[in-house]
């Protein structure tokens, strides 16, 4: 016990300004991993390697292990491969948004972002989602918000076309070409119908005690984990409204929560819009007037 307590005093005495830096720019990229990863699945399994890397460094430094400091040694370049491997959906949103960061502005598809446009969205949205499960008709309506769906419109049909409650109908009439599958609706259009999403592997249906919710709920869930889409799904067989975003499932919802939740989350995304664009006119002035002087 004594040597430990030695060793570490030693650490400690070692300790100058360079090492300080050195600690901060390390703790400055995890933090930057994990606001990239934040509100995904895949920020548990980050803090699991943390965790991991941090007591794996402390035994091979404070104790003396060759054979097990020869693995880690040999092991750490095939886990630098594997660690973007397995993040790769997480890290492309990340750089997505940091992208989108030095704009101040939220746009889809190059049209400014509109609150009117997205409440009248909802309205049709939720008109149309009231009408589906008083049918009991299933349907999948995913809602784009800052990250593009564009490579999932590729796997439908492309449509294009003005939204309406009555073209949704339509859509996910039973027996349709259409209505097997997910609708994109981006602002006040519905871009593509017929959609293949891709299903979620988090086991978040398994452990939930109505374990008879089947492709739709899954595929809902799926989208909302890989984006930051909200995902609209009716029930075929109950005619239940559900709504999915970051990787939670809200069961069972009436048609005017349905509208409120919706309107809760465009809304915040509105403000931090806002917040953004006046940020970037601060910065725009400062440096207007930086150059005068």
């Amino acid at each position: 016990m004594s040597d430990f307590f030695s060793e570490i005093l030693f650490l400690v005495q070692r300790v100058s300004w360079l090492t300080v830096l050195d600690l901060v720019l390390v703790t400055a990229i995890f933090y930057i991993l994990f606001l990239v990863l934040r509100e995904t699945q895949a920020r548990i399994l980050m803090r699991g390697m943390v965790f991991l890397v941090i007591l794996i460094s402390l035994l091979t430094t404070l104790v003396n292990l060759p054979a097990f400091s020869w693995l880690v040694s040999t092991t750490l370049p095939s886990l630098l491969v594997a660690i973007p491997v397995i993040f790769q959906p997480e890290l492309r949103r990340g750089l997505e948004r940091i992208g989108r960061a030095g704009s101040g502005t939220f746009t889809l598809r190059g049209a400014t972002f509109n609150l009117e446009v997205i409440e009248s969205m909802i309205k049709e949205v939720v008109q149309a989602a009231a009408r589906l499960s008083a049918f009991r008709q299933g349907a999948l309506i995913i809602l784009q918000r800052k990250d593009d769906l564009y490579e999932y419109e590729n796997t439908g049909v492309k449509i294009g076309a003005a939204l309406s409650a009555e073209l949704l109908l339509q859509i996910f009439y039973p027996n349709t070409p259409l209505h097997d599958g997910a609708a994109i609706v981006v602002q006040d259009r519905i871009t593509a119908a017929a959609c293949i999403m891709p299903l979620s592997a988090s086991g978040v249906l398994n452990s939930s005690p109505e374990r008879q919710m089947g492709l739709r709920h899954r595929a809902a869930l799926g989208i909302s984990e890989t984006t930051d889409a909200i995902a609209v799904v009716v029930s075929e067989e109950t005619g239940a409204i559900s709504i999915a975003h970051r990787g939670r499932i809200l069961r069972r919802i009436s048609a005017d929560k349905l509208e409120n939740v919706l309107l809760a989350f465009f809304k915040q995304q509105a403000e931090s819009q806002e917040r953004a664009s006046i940020m970037h006119w601060v910065k725009k002035i400062i440096h207007l007037r930086d150059k005068q002087e």
